[in-house]
């Protein structure tokens, strides 16, 4: 179904733009990071780069609809830099989706009463507050001259919740069950 409401579709339009290039730019960004003799850096931003994959097939999924044109606005940090600046552009960019764009977008679907809408800006927001808590925690690796410690990186593939070396039980955030969470 799509969704009913411009302002919604243009925040999912956005939402679909920025985290399409996240995905890509955290992909670059572990290519950089794996160079430089960062593995596990190389690894989370790889993981993070699915989560953000994720969030941008469920925007697209909800904007639904007859295949059309579209102007996309998306903010986004561009250029390669060493590991240490590409974190700090990481983090940049996941609070801005928390402390700005995601709250806004929500509260949008949710005035507009835009359930599927709801639900992926949901789940995004929830997910990139801990990829920026995981980016600080490898900046602040690096800045030290070492790689982050994790064993391995598990993703929920329906909503991008993201945790360190092992998957719960249960999401807790769509509640989806272990086997489904994809593990880097």
């Amino acid at each position: 179904m799509s969704v009913k409401n411009a302002m919604t579709s243009d925040f999912l339009h956005s939402a679909y733009g920025g985290e399409s290039m996240a995905h890509m730019r955290y992909l670059a960004w572990g290519d950089i990071a794996r160079k430089e003799g960062y593995p596990n850096v190389a690894k989370l931003f790889e993981a993070i780069s699915y989560a953000e994959r994720v969030h941008a097939t469920n925007h697209f999924r909800e904007i639904g609809g007859n295949t059309a044109d579209a102007t996309v606005t998306a903010g986004a940090v561009f250029g390669n830099g060493k590991t240490y600046d590409n974190l700090q552009g990481g983090i940049n960019g996941e609070l801005h989706e928390v402390e700005q764009m995601y709250p806004v977008y929500l509260n949008a679907a949710q005035f507009q009463n835009e359930t599927g809408a709801q639900r992926s800006f949901h789940f995004a927001l929830e997910a990139e507050k801990i990829h920026a808590q995981l980016f600080k925690q490898a900046q602040d690796a690096v800045k030290e001259g070492r790689d982050i410690q994790l064993k391995s990186v598990h993703i929920c593939p329906v909503c991008g919740h993201t945790i360190l070396d092992e998957a719960p039980d249960k999401c807790p955030v769509c509640e989806a069950k272990k086997e489904l969470y994809v593990e880097f």
